[in-house]
């Protein structure tokens, strides 16, 4: 009798103890999928590019500017290239308040990337914007 009640323990343990491991081991599979980063060829795929625009700064110098904008998806792209004319006011008026001298250095660029970003996200009814890259950039 207590041979017999030790091993139904026992193989009840196992087997708890095997879902247990089942279930994680989906889990895991699972979020990996999720949190995967996309391609190269998923990020250009998604991505919009924003021609050379030229314009005053705040500080009466001149810059020429192209950017890159990624999107989370093909239907994101789409509505985003149906605004570029909102983008490039965007990219203008913030442009149009910036001297010279904040966008020198890594922090400014990053600093207008991610104020074009969160003012285009705004715009967004379909998706949104994951990154704005700048592409070409001269100042005089």
């Amino acid at each position: 009798m207590k041979n017999k009640l030790l091993t139904i323990t026992l193989i009840l343990l196992v087997t708890i103890t095997l879902v247990g491991v089942l279930a994680l081991v989906v889990l895991l599979k699972f979020n990996d999928d999720e949190t995967k980063e996309p391609t190269i060829d998923e990020v250009i795929e998604a991505s919009v590019d924003v021609p050379e625009l030229t314009t005053n700064l705040l500080s009466g110098d001149y810059i020429r500017i192209s950017f890159k904008v990624q999107t989370d998806g093909k239907k994101a792209k789409e509505e985003l290239e149906k605004r570029d004319f909102q983008v490039k006011n965007i990219i203008i008026e913030e442009l149009s308040e910036l001297k010279s001298d904040e966008l020198q250095g890594k922090e400014g660029k990053q600093q207008l990337e991610t104020t074009i970003k969160e003012k285009a996200n705004s715009l967004m009814q379909e998706g949104k914007v994951q990154r704005v890259y700048i592409t070409s950039y001269i100042i005089q």
